[in-house]
């Protein structure tokens, strides 16, 4: 059997249990939409988005962006927990190849992913946001929201693997909670003092923000400086940067199961 054709068997076996058990991902998305409602509505009216612009048109793409980042926690929790139920090493034993397990993993979380975003689309467009742009930009927008999504994949793999049992859940909080908020997804960095917005601006989760505004035709919150200039640039280079780097460390933290 081809490593490809075990992912795609072991992605439909993720997507079983998610039809059997479908709560975790309908909390994710009642999360997502609770954070969207929370900050477009009860903070949204104190807040001011240099440039102009309306808060709303410049938050949903914000928080697009944040809950791509937000679901590494499921990702490193599920593995970890096949790694300590020893279901990873039934997978060692079977005639697949070792890369199997993980592309199973990204298949099934890329296709939540995928269902998270139209919900988040179709909710904010029920709230007032709108699509200024032409459709080829925003389904750029799209594409790179899931990038950064496909990979924050890998580190939550790597660390699903590293960190077995809660600790890797631990992990993945002190992690994602700091990153996700020190950015600009829900406030502009101009807005911040400024050697925490340069710090925001240099985040990843900043440049996919950024950048998905900016082809949406949402305001970008942003006047000047390097991520007002390359968005698009950068929401493609930062993380194609990240699973090359998580990638290899994953496949070595797999390998490292067996010793």
């Amino acid at each position: 059997m081809t490593t490809l054709r075990a992912g795609w068997i072991l992605t439909r076996r993720e997507l079983a249990h998610w039809r059997r058990e479908p709560w975790g991902p309908v909390f994710g998305l009642m999360f997502s939409i609770m954070l969207l409602l929370v900050f477009g509505f009860l903070f949204g009216g104190a807040i001011n988005v240099p440039g102009g612009g309306d808060y709303i048109a410049f938050l949903l793409p914000g928080m697009m962006a944040l809950s791509m980042m937000f679901g590494v926690e499921t990702t490193a929790t599920k593995m970890a927990a096949d790694a300590g139920k020893g279901i990873t090493d039934r997978f060692r034993s079977m005639p697949i190849g070792s890369a199997s397990p993980a592309l199973g993993r990204v298949g099934a979380d890329m296709t939540n992913s995928a269902a998270e975003l139209a919900v988040l689309l179709v909710g904010g467009l029920a709230i007032g946001w709108r699509i200024t742009s032409d459709p080829a930009s925003a389904a750029l927008a799209v594409l790179l929201l899931l990038l950064l999504r496909f990979s924050m994949l890998w580190i939550g793999i790597f660390v699903g693997l590293t960190f077995r049992g809660g600790g890797a859940t631990a992990a993945v909080q002190v992690l994602v909670w700091p990153i996700g908020f020190l950015s600009t997804a829900i406030v502009s960095a101009e807005t911040m003092p400024a050697w925490l917005g340069a710090v925001a601006a240099w985040n990843p989760l900043s440049a996919t923000a950024t950048a998905a505004r900016e082809l949406f035709g949402n305001p970008t919150g942003m006047t000047g400086g390097v991520l007002a200039e390359h968005a698009v640039w950068l929401a493609l280079g930062w993380p194609l940067l990240i699973a090359a780097i998580f990638i290899p460390l994953s496949a070595r933290a797999y390998r490292r199961l067996r010793d």
